[in-house]
């Protein structure tokens, strides 16, 4: 396999997981880095680096963070920000991935960038649910506020050193899985 490849590869994994914390951050930090030219992005997705794209991901950014720290709203905005986050994540891979068959590229783009922020963003809701449950909210902000710092160091991180990035997101999502399946197969076999 091609090296650029693979390094777009986990370029995109490292954003579709910061997407699984934070729907917005990665595309604002995306959009920043593709507008000044640090972040190579394929010919159809050359509007992440226009100034729309950057204020309309900026100002998004801002209001989600902002959001998660308003009890109920933070458990509410979960449930929104579930499939958004796939979207999200399908869109941070697709971006960068440079396969010229456009099929093959969104299907790639769905199946992993997709495929991981919905398995970051299934831990991140099941730690909020955990927290509202057991602190009955309380403790929330600090889980928003650890969900903000790790979108934004791994879409940062995922720039600078990308491959790293995502073999830590691959051994995360291993994780995250294991943790699942275990909680799932405890609820049918009591």
């Amino acid at each position: 396999m091609d090296k650029e490849v693979i390094a777009a590869v986990a370029l995109g994994i490292g954003l579709s997981a910061s997407a699984g914390f934070r729907v917005f951050v990665p595309l604002f930090v995306a959009s920043i880095a593709a507008h000044v030219g640090f972040l190579p992005v394929t010919d159809s997705f050359q509007w992440l680096a226009s100034w729309p794209a950057m204020i309309c991901f900026g100002t998004s950014t801002v209001v989600e963070i902002l959001a998660y720290y308003i009890p109920v709203v933070d458990n509410l905005l979960d449930s929104i920000t579930t499939p958004l986050s796939v979207v999200a994540g399908t869109l941070m891979l697709t971006s960068v991935l440079p396969v010229d068959n456009e099929l093959l590229k969104w299907i790639g783009g769905f199946i992993f960038g997709g495929g991981t922020a919905a398995t970051i963003q299934a831990g991140s809701v099941i730690t909020r649910l955990a927290s509202t449950k057991l602190t009955a909210g309380t403790a929330n902000h600090a889980v928003a506020t650890g969900e903000h710092t790790a979108a934004i160091g791994t879409s940062l991180l995922s720039l600078l050193i990308p491959v790293f990035v995502a073999t830590l997101v691959i051994l995360l999502m291993v994780f995250i899985l294991f943790r699942l399946r275990k909680k799932f197969h405890k609820k049918q076999h009591p």
